[in-house]
C-alpha cells in the first residue's frame, strides 16, 4: 500500500449511535462511535457477542438507520457525502460502492435462485438495461476471481460447501466493483482450514482490486492477521482503537488486555496467563454509570464508577480508560496506587 493511499481518508464515522425501543424500553446497541478508514486498509472491529459490532456495520452500510451521527464517505466521483442522510436517488448511486459480506454463507443466499442469478442480481438491480451476454461475462469473470468452478454456476446454493457458499457471497459483493466492503463475521461459520483460504482470498482481492475492508469478528487471531487497525467494542462503545501491532503488543484498556489473554498460542511450552472476566455483561437497556466496564474490571477505582472516561490519545492510539497511562508493556503497573 502506498503512503498516499494510507493518508487518503475514504470513510469517516462520527459519533454514530443506534438505539432500539420496544415496549417503552430503550436499548443502546451502539453509543457515540467514531473512527476513520483510510483507502486500501482493513479496520478490524472486535468484541464479545452482543457488544454492537454487527449493528455498527449495518448502520455504516445503512442496512438499518442510525439514531445519531454521520458517516462521511468519499465517492468514486470525488464527492464527500453523509451516507446516513442522502435521499433514495443518491443512495442508489452510492449503494453499489459500499457492499457487505454476511456471516452465514447459507441463509444469506436465496435457495430458490441459481448461483449465476445470485451473483448477477446486483447487476440486474443497478444496470437493468445491461445485455444478458455482458452480465454473464462479468459473472464468469468474478466467479473465477474468487475461486469458483464456473461449470457449476447453474446449480443451487445447497449443492455447495460452506466455503464455496461464502465465495459466492464474496462474488456477489464484488460484482459491482465497490470501494468498501463490510465483512460481518465473514469466516466465523467456517472450518479453520477454510477460514485461512477465505482470509487469504480477501487479502489477494484487496491488493488486486484496491479494496477497503471493515472486518467485524470476535476471533482476535484472524483480526490480527488481516487488519491494519483494530477497534475494540464493549457494550456498544469503542474502548480502544489503534494500529494492530501496537494494540496487540501493549493494550491500554483492561478489556482489550483480557481479550488478548484469552487468545490461544500454538505452543505447548507457553503458559497462558488468562485474565478471567468476573460478573455479567451490563444490561444495554440500563447501562452502569461511569465506565461501562468498571463492574468487571480488576483495576476499578471510585472514579471509574462515577465518571465516564474521556476518549483520548495514549501511546499512539485512542482509548477510553481513566488508568490507561499506567499501563506498561507487560500490563498495568501494580506499583502505582489507585
Amino acid at each position: 500500500m502506498s503512503e498516499q493511499a494510507k493518508k487518503e481518508v475514504l470513510l469517516k464515522v462520527n459519533h454514530v449511535s443506534k438505539r432500539f425501543t420496544s415496549k417503552g424500553v430503550c436499548v443502546r446497541a451502539v453509543t457515540d462511535v467514531s473512527f476513520e478508514v483510510n483507502k486500501g486498509e482493513t479496520i478490524g472491529i472486535v468484541g464479545e457477542s452482543g457488544c454492537g459490532k454487527t449493528t455498527l456495520g449495518r448502520c455504516i452500510v445503512r442496512a438499518i438507520e442510525a439514531s445519531e451521527g454521520e458517516v462521511l464517505y468519499q465517492t468514486l466521483a470525488g464527492e464527500t457525502v453523509d451516507f446516513l442522510k442522502v435521499d433514495k436517488q443518491q443512495m442508489k448511486k452510492i449503494r453499489k460502492e459500499i457492499q457487505m459480506i454476511f456471516q452465514d454463507p447459507y441463509s444469506s443466499l436465496d435457495p430458490r435462485m441459481t448461483v449465476v442469478d445470485i451473483i448477477a442480481e446486483p447487476l440486474k438491480a443497478n444496470y437493468p438495461k445491461m445485455p444478458k451476454e455482458e452480465r454473464e461475462r462479468l459473472v464468469m469473470d468474478i466467479a473465477k476471481k474468487v475461486g469458483l468452478n464456473t461449470t457449476y454456476l447453474k446449480r443451487y446454493p445447497h449443492a455447495f460447501s460452506g466455503g464455496q457458499r461464502q465465495r459466492i457471497g464474496i462474488a456477489r459483493a464484488l460484482i459491482l466493483k465497490p470501494q468498501i466492503i463490510v465483512c460481518d463475521e465473514a469466516v466465523s461459520a467456517l472450518d479453520v482450514s477454510i477460514q485461512a483460504q477465505i482470509i487469504n482470498l480477501l487479502r489477494d482481492l484487496q491488493r488486486e482490486m484496491q479494496l477497503t475492508y471493515i472486518f467485524i469478528s470476535h476471533d482476535l487471531s484472524v483480526v490480527e492477521h488481516i487488519s491494519d487497525k483494530v477497534g475494540v467494542m464493549y457494550l456498544g462503545k469503542l474502548v480502544e482503537y489503534g494500529e494492530t501491532e501496537k494494540l496487540f503488543a501493549s493494550p491500554r484498556h483492561p478489556y482489550t488486555e483480557a481479550l488478548l489473554s484469552a487468545v490461544p498460542v500454538a505452543d505447548p511450552d507457553v503458559q497462558m496467563d488468562r485474565i478471567p472476566l468476573e460478573g455479567e455483561i451490563p444490561n444495554p437497556a440500563n447501562p452502569p454509570s461511569g465506565c461501562y466496564f468498571h463492574a468487571r474490571c480488576r483495576y476499578c477505582t471510585e472514579k471509574c464508577c462515577t465518571e465516564t472516561p474521556e476518549w483520548r490519545e495514549v501511546d499512539g492510539r485512542m482509548v477510553a480508560c481513566h488508568r490507561a497511562d499506567e499501563l506498561s508493556l507487560r500490563g498495568f503497573d501494580y506499583s502505582q496506587e489507585a
